[in-house]
């Protein structure tokens, strides 16, 4: 399809900052894509906590982005390709990540960041895929170098990127130990290869950890709370031990151990997506399209979807998301 000037599109747009009622569907300029770039007519995208926390007026959008459409993943078919954009084709299947504007009939991209859908997944299933398993795989191995035989601890295992890095520690033929705060969360990661699970209260858990390790303590940290938990985090790591700390849900602050830190050599590390230069979205994705897509084709990870809303039904899904109660991801359609 040829892009038009002034083409409109439907969008989920933030009115202003608040609950999720403000978000509401409008007309807006459809995006045109650029030297390098394509243009995805998309078919699902999710919801994740950084939508939750821009709608709230707490996690602005890169500048390069939509301000007001959140959306961080997406999965569609190639719409419009601009010059220099690569051997895309239209029509061709393909998912991938954006830094905002998912919530929308169309999204442009650099035509580098993109992924094929394999053959076996849905446009449901692709876009559970982006956020949860780029974020957890590029941090587990390509930062953290996740190897067989580590004991790994996984924070909020029942989350989006939880549910990833469980499948991808068990592919590698590593050893998993998650905490939540409901049982019920943990029986559902078991099915996934969880190994052991911990039920969370007041933000304790170290003692567990080191009773599961024979007072080994763990290996390598995934850590997506945040706050308190990394004071437990760094209390039950072996010596030179790995954390690394990608969600900040219960906080930005926690008290250090230094001593431990000191003592036992151990690492700690900060990461995210959204934010990185075009340079490294696009070694991310090669990476994931050689080394994890394969994974998918297998068999050996799938995606894990709670609840599918229409994109009509985003303020429900947010409410849904909210709530605390998802297994897995949270899928719009459109």
């Amino acid at each position: 399809m040829a892009v038009k000037t002034g083409e409109k599109m439907r969008a989920v747009v933030i009115s202003e900052f608040g609950a999720p009622e403000v978000l509401q569907i409008k007309q807006v300029d459809a995006p045109q894509p650029g030297r390098g770039e394509v243009r995805v007519r998309v078919k699902a995208t999710s919801v994740n906590r950084a939508d939750v926390m821009q709608r709230l007026g707490h996690y602005p959008a890169p500048a390069d982005c939509p301000q007001d459409i959140p959306g961080l993943e997406f999965a569609g078919v190639v719409d419009a390709i601009g010059d220099g954009a690569g051997d895309w084709k239209l029509s061709d299947r393909v998912f991938g990540l954006c830094g905002g504007g998912s919530y929308a009939d169309y999204v442009v991209v650099h035509g580098r960041t993109l992924a094929p859908i394999p053959n076996a997944l849905s446009f449901e299933q692709a876009a559970a895929i982006p956020e949860v398993f780029l974020t957890a795989y590029d941090a587990l191995v390509s930062q953290m170098h996740l190897v067989s035989g580590d004991n790994v601890l996984i924070s909020a295992v029942g989350s989006g990127v939880g549910t990833a890095a469980v499948q991808i520690v068990k592919a590698l033929g590593a050893r998993s130990i998650g905490t939540s705060r409901t049982e019920e969360k943990l029986e559902e990661a078991k099915r996934l290869g969880l190994d052991d699970g911990i039920v969370v209260k007041d933000a304790k858990f170290a003692e567990q950890v080191l009773q599961l390790t024979d007072g080994k303590g763990v290996d390598l940290v995934l850590e997506l709370t945040g706050g308190p938990y990394v004071e437990e985090d760094l209390a039950c790591m072996a010596p030179q031990g790995r954390l690394i700390v990608v969600g900040l849900v219960a906080g930005s602050k926690a008290t250090v151990n230094l001593g431990k830190i000191l003592s036992s050599r151990l690492e700690i590390k900060g990461t995210t997506m959204r934010r990185r230069p075009l340079e490294e979205k696009i070694q991310v994705t090669n990476v994931f399209v050689k080394q994890v897509l394969p994974l998918f084709e297998k068999g050996l990870l799938k995606p894990i979807i709670a609840k599918t809303f229409k994109l009509e039904e985003s303020a429900e899904a947010h409410h849904f998301m909210q709530a605390d109660k998802n297994f897995g991801k949270v899928v719009l359609t459109l």
